[in-house]
């Protein structure tokens, strides 16, 4: 999404992405920025030539290219309606972009480029796998090989550096089948690391598919159905958590307080911190907005889950006196309580 690229390139906030392209939207240099969709509808085809045309002076070097075409391509991944809803993607408008301070070129440079970019050619890349033996150990090795770059060049000197080097790494030389030689081998002690802490990219990709680590952009999108908030209210969704001091900014990093800790430490249910217990909810909420769920079934089904959270909390047993040894307290396991002595050899279980 813009959020997650703008906090990822630029590191602004999601809240000060949304204010960013609310501006450029009133300024008319771009569309309607509260979407929820990456395509864009059938009839935005015919305008866009149009389109390009307006915004040709500050992309001198793309646009023209494409202007020349006899057709310009329709993807559809692209163009598909049925992933429209009430408003297509953010793309530009045409109105020759100016009046813009820093941080808005910033961003229109971001949605202009992606636009022109669907216009180019797929990028053709060549994968080469190598099959190797040392000793009696077999190694295999990736690598890919760009032959034609197709879109990229639309963000060639936009790229981070790190993303490069890394695409070079996995570039193989040349082999031949059956060759040999001598072979070096070096072994490097690492030690595991806790995972990163959350930024605002990471987090509202995240938030995209309900605490889901999911790289996959076509995978990712099925989940967009059962993510937690819409594009345009996971920015408020943050600013709220930090108004609230149950996070902190340092630098790029979202940490946890104090506050925030026990807060989720005292909610003993599980099922109320479940991300993807949320995104359901919100994937029920759209299918009733589309007709496809009964408002009466959700509602029933919260009425479920409320009568159980409530019954359970009524019968914690957590923090009371063990009745075997009369000296520990019971505390809450995986599928039964335990007495807080069991490592003094306190063997008292109950079921849930």
């Amino acid at each position: 999404s813009l959020q997650v690229e703008c906090n990822k390139r630029y590191a602004f906030s999601a809240d000060e992405t949304l204010k960013i392209i609310q501006s450029l939207y009133e300024k008319k240099l771009t569309t309607y920025p509260r979407v929820d969709t990456t395509y864009l509808s059938d009839d935005i085809y015919p305008k866009v030539p149009a389109i390009l045309k307006g915004i040709a002076p500050a992309y001198e070097t793309l646009v023209p290219t494409l202007l020349e075409s006899a057709k310009l391509p329709k993807s559809k991944k692209v163009f598909d309606n049925s992933k429209v809803t009430d408003h297509h993607a953010i793309i530009p408008t045409g109105v020759k972009p100016a009046g813009m301070d820093a941080n808005e070129a910033k961003v229109y440079d971001m949605v202009a480029r992606r636009f022109i970019a669907a216009f180019y050619p797929d990028c053709k890349i060549a994968t080469t796998s190598v099959l190797g033996e040392a000793g009696e150990v077999e190694f295999k090795a990736n690598g890919k090989v760009i032959l034609s770059p197709g879109w990229r060049v639309v963000f060639e000197d936009k790229l981070p550096d790190e993303k490069n080097d890394k695409e070079e790494e996995k570039t193989l030389p040349d082999f031949q089948e059956g060759e040999e030689g001598p072979h070096e081998a070096s072994l490097a002690e690492k030690w595991t690391s806790p995972p990163k802490p959350y930024t605002e990219a990471t987090l509202l990709r995240a938030m995209e598919t309900a605490g889901k680590n999911v790289e996959d952009e076509v995978l990712r999108e099925a989940m967009k159905e059962n993510g937690i908030g819409r594009p345009s209210t996971r920015a408020s969704i943050i600013e709220t958590l930090l108004k609230r001091d149950y996070i902190r900014k340092e630098r790029k990093n979202l940490i946890a307080t104090d506050t925030g800790i026990q807060l989720i430490q005292t909610i003993q249910q599980d099922l109320l911190k479940s991300a993807e217990l949320t995104g359901q909810w919100e994937k029920k909420l759209r299918d009733i907005e589309k007709g496809e769920y009964k408002s009466q079934a959700f509602m029933q089904d919260l009425k479920h889950m409320v009568s159980e959270v409530v019954f359970a909390v009524k019968n914690d047993k957590t923090g009371e006196l063990c009745p075997l040894c009369r000296q520990g307290r019971l505390i809450r396991g995986k599928q039964s309580y335990g007495c807080s002595r069991w490592k003094e050899g306190c063997s008292y279980r109950a079921p849930f």
